[in-house]
């Protein structure tokens, strides 16, 4: 029976009542309360409903599969992010740790065994007088509550080893090996001895303590390890030159697999083993596409596993905890050859037919595991199955007060840009008929890329009866080596003129009109923003930067003070007259658009000063903006309090500018 999700399932927004109940089957409603119905146009819900953060994120299983990890944001008393698990067989929930979300974070979680959690920490710090973020990697069991997490990588005990003993690694998360037959350790990359060489060590999970395994050498930024358990590939890489080699290691000796410039060249990336210790896969380029491939290191046979024509295989591999062999890769959600999980995700994808259907956890034997389910109108829920039992079950929703048929479906378009060069773009109409008040939303990065699926940004802009254009313009990643490099001293120029070919697209297909749409972006999407204010005055009513860049000399002069600088101008650029050229910073006079800027400030992806100089500047030539900076706020808008006023104030600028019928 194909079925509507929600109509399917008991929506439990309580985290006590989600599992005191017997959890119920996915599709166990009947036929009655299936039907679609029709489509009405509603009072748009409140804005917080879509800056709400997730409910819940990330669950795991444990590796017997009796048990839950979870985060639970919750609001009251306190906006915590709550770090939890949950006993199946006893019932029982532990609360382990919490977070404000502001100088600490949980960034993420695993299983080790069936008792032990590792969790990676980020925190803000210094280094001179860079802000910058710190990890740490902590370690507890699943049921202690209120004590406090171990610390691995003891810094005491291993600044012995340091050539400067007076220095910290910044990064102590970098977990390479889970060595799941090893239940008390893990092989962990840390450069405690020299500065960005990573050493390897063995770390015991319960007492911290380490053996080297490898030294760091050779300029190997980054180590593979078999799925015997043994350091075999080294991936150097030239910080002032981009030169990168990926190395074999034979006994007492390193073979050269790979050689190329990471900056300007088409390369290939090792990715891991097979369960055969001579296989290694590794993504490289089919013509202008990556593509998946094997390398036999004895008979140097290059085989292709997998491609996408017209896009670049991106993801991981995904390994069977059974087999202990590569079975899939993370592409576009998951792409299987084995057959046990192609049936699987056969299963799943008739079971919840009209959704995006990911597995994301399972237990050691593959019997129990959990699985994601999404799509454009329903927010992801989460559901647990038993593969022996054949049945599946709901977890959570991550946003419980979105109800499905709220939304409305993403359509992916393709528009000429004015040199003829072809760019897709995702079309999100709210329901009613146009022309329809209009958002451009260029993302961030710039490499990356907008895909389907549920959007908050997207969905909150539709919500309100706006039309969105997400357009994935030139430098956004996934379509191929040459669209990806046309960002390379790029940024205000193609790559501007496809977001302004994309509104103008809007116009002529009669989606929007010209005086009534407005820019939104984020990062490089707020620099984006800010730069359409500045080279097209007239085509926007209002533009919004959220942690935008503004100054593009100030950020290769702030990328002076970390080791990849020159891959920073490889990219942007290094002469100041031309940086400046293509920075609204130095090109504000002529701007006509009113701009909301919004900046947290301790983001140390894009310094707050961007978005302070730029309000000094529109200040002094009298333009009509707002700026708002964000307490103790990241790049990221983590903290709760943050992202609902960040909507607040976009809610009130959209309104105020942006006409509906």
């Amino acid at each position: 029976m194909r079925c509507r999700l929600f109509s399917c399932i008991h929506s439990v927004t309580s985290l006590v009542v989600l599992f005191l109940f017997s959890l119920v089957s996915a599709c166990a409603l009947s036929d009655e309360n299936t039907a679609e119905p029709a489509e009405t146009v509603s009072p748009p819900l409140p804005y917080t409903v879509f800056s709400a953060l997730p409910a819940y994120r990330t669950p795991a299983l444990s590796p017997k599969g009796d048990k839950i990890a979870f985060v639970k944001n919750v609001n009251e008393p306190d906006e915590l992010s709550v770090l939890a698990t949950f006993d199946l067989t006893t019932g029982k929930i532990h609360y382990l740790l919490h977070s404000d979300n502001e100088k600490v974070k949980i960034n993420w979680y695993r299983w080790v065994n069936d008792e032990r959690i590792v969790v990676s920490a980020r925190y803000e710090s210094r280094r001179g007088n860079t802000r910058v973020y710190d990890t740490r990697l902590l370690a507890m069991n699943f049921d202690a509550q209120g004590e406090k997490p171990k610390h691995l990588l003891d810094w005491r005990r291993l600044k012995r080893r340091a050539a400067d003993p007076n220095r910290v690694p910044q990064f102590q998360d970098n977990v390479i090996d889970w060595l799941p037959d090893d239940p008390e350790h893990i092989l962990m990359a840390i450069d405690v001895e020299v500065f960005a060489l990573p050493s390897v060590f063995k770390v015991n999970v319960y007492t911290g303590s380490t053996t080297r395994l490898e030294r760091g050498k050779r300029s190997i930024r980054d180590w593979v390890v078999d799925r015997q358990h043994n350091v075999r590939v080294g991936i150097t890489l030239d910080y002032d030159s981009g030169e990168r080699h990926v190395l074999l290691k034979e006994d007492d000796s390193w073979r050269t697999l790979f050689s190329y410039n990471a900056m300007s060249e088409k390369g290939e990336m090792p990715l891991g083993f097979g369960l055969d210790p001579n296989i290694l896969y590794y993504r490289g380029y089919k013509g202008d596409y990556k593509a998946l491939f094997t390398l036999n290191l004895e008979t140097n046979e290059h085989t292709e596993i997998f491609s996408d024509e017209g896009y670049d295989v991106d993801g991981s591999l995904i390994y069977s905890p059974v087999t202990n062999d590569a079975i899939g890769i993370r592409h576009l959600g998951r792409h299987y050859w084995d057959e046990r999980y192609v049936a699987l995700q056969n299963g799943l994808d008739q079971a919840l037919a009209d959704y995006s259907n990911t597995l994301v956890s399972f237990s050691r034997d593959e019997n129990n595991y959990i699985v994601y389910s999404e799509s454009d109108t329903m927010p992801g829920a989460y559901f647990i199955g038993n593969r022996e039992k054949g049945s599946l079950d709901y977890l959570f929703q991550q946003y419980p007060k979105i109800e499905e048929g709220m939304l409305t479906e993403h359509n992916l378009i393709t528009y000429t840009a004015r040199d003829d060069m072809e760019i897709e773009a995702y079309l999100t109409l709210p329901k009613g008929d146009g022309p329809f008040p209009t958002i451009i939303h260029p993302h961030g990065g710039p490499g990356a890329r907008d895909f389907s699926g549920f959007d908050y940004w997207t969905s909150y802009f539709t919500n309100k009866g706006y039309a969105v254009l997400r357009p994935n313009f030139r430098g956004s990643q996934g379509y191929g080596f040459d669209f990806a490099q046309s960002q390379m001293k790029s940024w205000g120029l193609s790559m501007q003129d496809d977001i302004t070919d994309a509104a103008n697209w809007m116009v002529e297909q009669g989606y929007a009109t010209k005086d009534n749409m407005c820019i939104v972006g984020a990062s490089y999407g707020g620099y984006a923003a800010l730069m359409a204010a500045v080279k097209t005055p007239e085509l926007f009513q209002c533009a919004v930067s959220f942690a935008g860049v503004s100054s593009l000399k100030h950020i290769v002069i702030h990328a002076r003070r970390f080791v990849n600088s020159d891959l920073v101008k490889d990219q942007i650029g290094d002469d100041f007259d031309d940086l400046e050229s293509r920075s609204p910073y130095y090109n504000a006079e002529g701007i006509k658009t009113p701009i909301l800027l919004v900046h947290g400030e301790e983001d140390r992806i894009v310094r707050p000063l961007q978005s302070r100089y730029m309000a000094d500047e529109l200040e002094d030539l009298d333009k009509t903006f707002k700026y708002v900076e964000l307490e103790s706020g990241d790049h990221y808008l983590s903290i709760q309090g943050n992202r609902h006023r960040f909507f607040a104030e976009m809610d009130a600028f959209l309104d105020k500018y942006l006409k509906k019928e």
